[in-house]
């Protein structure tokens, strides 16, 4: 059976941006179930743009590692979001946050990791790497390689893969239907981070960047991933 890490983006969860929105996380849960009915196991990463950005930090003089952690605590309030509405989907799911935090959350361990994915459970990935200075990029690409996951799923909001310039200001910008990490790593393109995608490289993991905001798409690139970007070593 195929095993795969859904990467939600923060904003993903929001109607305006900025906190979760109920209707939104229906919207995302009705397609993850739709890829759930399909032979796969999923993990899923949540971002936490509609809460926090540590990278923002500068602006309020705040010292980067605090600010990472309070994007770390997002993520976690936007993966227990997800979770409870899976569950009341009827389907079954569970967190594991890698900041420990027992009275709310199970703690992130790759043997529970796998052992519930095996179970038919949906996996969400909360807390970051647990570490500052570390994407939820990377946390997709490590949680990947450890599961042994071989696809990230890359869900971006109105943006249907990877451009060669961007798109909102360039309207003869060219889409990739297929790149390669080199290519993301020499030309710098925004499709994730640089350590995720050096690490998704060294364990030969795909990326597809597809655009979530169209109905059916999460289901649909696992099918025809032309309606986006693949991004690999060949």
């Amino acid at each position: 059976m195929e095993r795969i890490i859904l990467k939600l983006s923060g904003q993903a969860l929001s109607e305006s941006g900025t906190g979760i929105c109920a209707k939104k996380i229906e919207a995302v849960v009705k397609e993850i179930k739709e890829l759930a009915s399909t032979d796969v196991q999923i993990g899923i990463v949540c971002g936490a743009g509609n809460m926090w950005r540590g990278r923002d930090a500068k602006t309020n003089n705040m010292d980067r590692c605090l600010a990472d952690s309070i994007g770390m605590l997002g993520t976690v309030m936007n993966s227990l979001a997800v979770e409870n509405g899976l569950r009341n989907a009827g389907l079954k799911a569970v967190t594991l946050s890698a900041v420990p935090m027992p009275s709310l959350v199970k703690s992130y361990t790759r043997s529970d990791a796998v052992e519930f994915l095996e179970k038919g459970y949906i996996v969400i990935f909360a807390g970051g790497t647990g570490s500052p200075f570390f994407s939820t990029d990377t946390t997709a690409a490590l949680r990947a390689a450890e599961i042994g996951a071989k696809k990230i799923l890359m869900a971006k909001n109105g943006t249907d893969g990877v451009y060669d310039s961007d798109p909102r200001k360039n309207p003869n910008a060219k889409r990739y239907t297929h790149i390669t990490y080199q290519q993301v790593l020499n030309e710098q393109l925004e499709v994730m981070d640089l350590t995720a995608a050096s690490l998704c490289s060294d364990n030969d993991i795909d990326a597809v960047v597809f655009d979530m905001n169209k109905s059916g798409n999460i289901k649909q690139i696992m099918i025809d991933p032309s309606i986006g970007t693949i991004v690999s070593n060949k």
